[in-house]
């Protein structure tokens, strides 16, 4: 594979959603990556690999890790590895053997990167939870949704996806530039309760300061202002408005012909419930397409809120490839990009253990031993 991280070799524990992300992140940009399976019928939900796009790029190798020799064999792989990516909760990776004394003990330049919910300790660190709760639990759930109905659920992106794979994959790529500084590799422990609580860094700045407001609705980012927020167009679809700046504001107001003077209070929080429901009804005044044609590529900071099949088509994200095909599959392409080293089209995800033996070949595990694991069906 090509790419900016091209020659890593990293060791994906095949987990649940974070921590597989994680690892596509790293195989995105060209780092070789080795999927550790079960195999199929040892506790191992059925899912067809073809529609697993967060398990693209890498190859896989199925071991029965209760299995004498099992956890040899991984250990071995792991001497090779510049690191390990895992998702369980904390002490299930030390009681199948693999905890990182044991790897680091085999490789001390080894990056241990462990993936949970609550963090390897603390009161809950071994309660069951999903994003939901770790994001409920950093403040930023209260912070989403209106303000006169619970919480929205925000999809599983700030907890799985931005505030855990994300910042494990920083963590490690962290722990893996000290490594080749020091030669000791280290354990990196990615919550997600933490990176949910980081990527709120900026609105605890503004509540200290007094501009954020503890009820939803009510702010300058959460659909609480007039030109931050969503409205419905004469066909029910829906349009964005992101017009904070002033001069911004004034092409938004120029483009839409709105010259009523209550309007001048951009920033007059007092105003916004008022400027909200009259700027509603200039939407509702036309289709979606229409404001496009009006709004769209101006700087009113405007964009159509699109569905999942029409995002892939829309002509901005058709002219830079952001998204992929990959067996008929559309997919997000890889990002971000490089000017050098681009990163190439990653493989479809693999069938559990579809490359168990030739991984362990490529790796230098004796070919007698990979028949004898094979006979035995450890892999």
């Amino acid at each position: 594979m090509a790419g900016p991280l091209a020659g890593l070799r990293i060791i994906e524990m095949v987990g649940l959603g974070p921590a597989p992300f994680c690892a596509m992140m790293f195989a995105d940009m060209g780092a070789e990556v080795i999927r550790i399976d079960r195999p199929p019928g040892t506790g191992t939900p059925v899912v067809d690999p073809r529609f697993d796009v967060t398990a693209r790029g890498r190859r896989s190798l199925a071991i029965d890790l209760k299995k004498p020799g099992a956890t040899e064999t991984v250990l071995q792989l792991v001497e090779k590895a510049d690191a390990l990516i895992e998702g369980f909760r904390p002490g299930v990776m030390e009681r199948l053997g693999l905890g990182p004394d044991i790897c680091r003990e085999r490789n001390p330049s080894l990056v241990y990167g462990r993936m949970t919910g609550w963090g390897q300790d603390g009161p809950l660190a071994h309660a069951a939870g999903h994003d939901i709760n770790y994001v409920a639990l950093s403040g930023a759930l209260h912070a989403i949704g209106k303000a006169d109905e619970p919480p929205a659920v925000p999809l599983n992106y700030i907890g799985d996806f931005g505030g855990g794979a994300m910042l494990l994959a920083f963590g490690v790529l962290c722990g893996l530039l000290e490594a080749q500084r020091s030669g000791k590799g280290q354990v990196v422990d990615a919550a997600m309760t933490d990176g949910a609580a980081l990527l709120s860094a900026m609105m605890y700045g503004f509540r200290a300061e007094g501009t954020w407001s503890n009820r939803r609705g009510e702010n300058l980012l959460d659909g609480g202002a007039h030109f931050y927020t969503t409205y419905a167009c004469r066909d029910g679809k829906a349009v964005a408005v992101g017009a904070i700046e002033p001069q911004f504001y004034e092409t938004l107001l120029r483009l839409c012909e709105i010259d009523d003077p209550e309007f001048r209070r951009q920033n007059d929080r007092q105003a916004w419930p008022l400027l909200k429901q009259r700027l509603a009804e200039v939407f509702r005044t036309r289709t979606r397409d229409e404001w496009c044609a009006l709004l769209e590529g101006t700087d009113a900071c405007f964009a159509p809120v699109l569905d999942w099949d029409e995002a892939p088509e829309h002509p901005h994200n058709a002219a830079r490839k952001t998204f992929i095909r990959l067996n008929g599959i559309t997919q997000p392409a890889p990002a971000p990009r490089f000017s050098a080293r681009r990163a190439e089209l990653p493989s479809p995800p693999a069938q559990p253990g579809e490359h168990s033996e030739a991984i362990l070949r490529d790796w230098g595990i004796a070919p007698a031993l990979v028949d004898d694991l094979k006979q035995r069906g450890v892999i």
